[in-house]
């Protein structure tokens, strides 16, 4: 592995985490307001708990490189179907910019997916 990838590849981790990790957290802060919301979209509210905590800990799973394949397959398919579920009104301009951002999201969880986390990170460190 070059150094560009050896740097770019935790930098990466870094910034397509940071948007979950910051929403899972203002999810707890904004509990009832959020619960309301998924409600209105058809979706139960019960679930709340378990979006914070993919949001949260798979965030900072990526960040770690920790079960990194596994926890992206789990944000691909949660990012597809956030953007299906809560911004499917692709003729408003602003819902379709969502859903486009969701599902770019979900194309580089993808290819987590299938390049794994590079060097710096712990399942580089578990398998040497």
């Amino acid at each position: 592995m070059n150094r560009i990838q050896t740097v770019s590849a935790p930098l990466g981790r870094v910034l397509i985490s940071l948007i979950f990790i910051l929403s899972g957290v203002g999810k707890i802060s904004g509990y009832s307001g959020t619960q309301a919301y998924m409600e209105s979209m058809g979706v139960p509210g019960m679930l709340l708990p378990l979006v914070i905590a993919l949001e949260v800990m798979g965030g900072l799973a990526i960040v770690a490189g920790w079960q990194t394949r596994v926890v992206a397959f789990l944000l691909a398919g949660f990012c597809i179907a956030s953007a299906v579920l809560f911004h499917g009104n692709i003729g408003d301009s602003t819902q379709q910019i969502q859903f486009l951002k969701n599902l770019g999201l979900a194309g580089g969880f993808l290819f987590l997916v299938a390049h794994g986390a590079g060097a710096w990170s712990l399942d580089s460190r578990r398998s040497a």
